[in-house]
């Protein structure tokens, strides 16, 4: 535990963090990565090379730093990391070797004038207090995972059912229990953890649930990323018949109970955990506004079912915008989603909950317009693919 001392000297370590987090967790990367090769299959090499993982621990850590004597303070940032730790089955013994890593890049990019004795000693207390809580909420996640109807512990064998073309960019896959035993429920929003074997690389990556929970199959829908080496793999090289290998669901961006009308608001890729959302939001008779932008309709996915669920559900509505549409498209708006627009789109009454979910700036745009409009900051919810980042920044 954390001494009164101890605790000031993390909290004096805040501007620093401020000002040279970022180059401190990207060498904290460099040394890890680089000496513990049994950790590599953990993180998506492309985050690393745009830094998105970089920001996204330096931004924790900063946290971490800034709320040291008051965790409560921290919010969903802990539920957030569990989730993303329990989708790639992070275990107790990796805890060590970050550990290790984060106190010499600490050292190395403070010096030792800066990063005294005890400035590491108090950081080694402050690493321990935060990996305890992880290791005990993951182990909480995994054990209720086990011993749930259908549910698991490590990676499990899922046989490819079918692949469906869902776009020109997007295919789904739908995955069944290759053991052929029940299968674990989920919350509409949650992904999933695929562990793939690449050139006899090991790699891991999430990818969302894309369809309401039945008890048979799974189904993710992926988009091949130019130069993806996972996307790029699925699409042209998985069949049906194949087996891959699963980790049970995780995750917290999952629709919250409320009777007030939802706004489903998706770009891209983005729409996959939407459509299962929509399909749980259909049952309760609420008023849903579908909004989704696209480069054009050839990159638009599920826009056939999406538009039979208009047909069936009198209280659905949806809108379309291609910022680069095509001469036979069909959509409600052309260009960039703009505030104008989604004020349009949206119920005149902004008492209303909003999920969305596409790149950053995109979410950014949309996080921005929908505090103009005044729709409250509580009821507007997003997740991110990748590492975490600040929407504001």
């Amino acid at each position: 535990m954390l001494s009164p001392a101890q605790t000031a000297i993390i909290k004096a370590t805040v501007p620093l963090l401020e000002s040279g987090g970022e180059t401190l967790t990207a060498h904290f990367y460099t040394i890890m990565l680089s000496e513990y090769p049994e950790v590599r299959p953990l993180f998506n090499p492309a985050h690393q090379a745009s830094g998105a993982q970089s920001r996204a621990l330096a931004n924790a850590v900063l946290m971490y730093a800034k709320h040291i004597d008051r965790l409560t303070a921290l919010g969903p940032l802990v539920g957030q990391i569990v989730n993303k730790h329990v989708a790639l089955q992070i275990l107790p013994e990796h805890y060590p070797i970050v550990g290790s890593c984060l106190l010499r890049a600490i050292r190395e990019v403070l010096g030792a004038e800066i990063a005294t004795d005890e400035v590491i000693a108090a950081w080694a207390v402050a690493y321990q207090q935060l990996a305890d809580i992880l290791i005990g909420a993951e182990e909480q996640a995994y054990a209720i995972n086990a011993a749930s109807t259908g549910g698991w512990r490590g990676a499990r064998d899922f046989r490819v059912a079918r692949k469906q073309v869902e776009s020109e960019e997007i295919t789904s896959f739908y995955l069944v229990p290759a053991d052929g035993g029940a299968l674990l429920d989920y919350s509409p929003g949650q992904y999933i953890g695929l562990k793939l074997e690449l050139d006899g690389e090991e790699v891991r990556r999430n990818y969302s649930l894309s369809a309401l929970a039945n008890q048979r199959e799974y189904r993710i829908s992926i988009k091949r990323e130019a130069g993806g080496r996972v996307s790029n793999f699925l699409h042209d090289q998985v069949a049906e018949g194949d087996i891959l290998q699963l980790f049970p669901p995780a995750g917290d961006f999952v629709l919250r109970p409320s009777s007030k009308p939802l706004a489903l608001i998706t770009a891209g890729v983005g729409i996959t955990p939407a459509l299962a959302m929509l399909e749980q939001a259909l049952s309760t008779g609420r008023d849903i506004h579908f909004i989704h932008c696209a480069r054009h309709g050839g990159a638009h996915a599920f826009r056939n079912w999406l538009e039979s669920m208009v047909a069936k559900h009198p209280q659905l509505q949806r809108f379309y915008c291609y910022s680069e549409p095509r001469a036979e498209d069909a959509q409600h708006a052309s260009g960039f989603l703009t505030e104008p627009l989604l004020a349009q789109w949206l119920p005149a009454q902004r008492d209303l909950d909003a999920y969305f979910l596409g790149p950053k700036p995109f979410m950014a745009n949309v996080k921005r317009q929908l505090q103009g409009l005044g729709v409250p900051a509580e009821q507007c919810h997003y997740e991110f693919f990748g590492p975490a980042a600040e929407l504001d920044a």
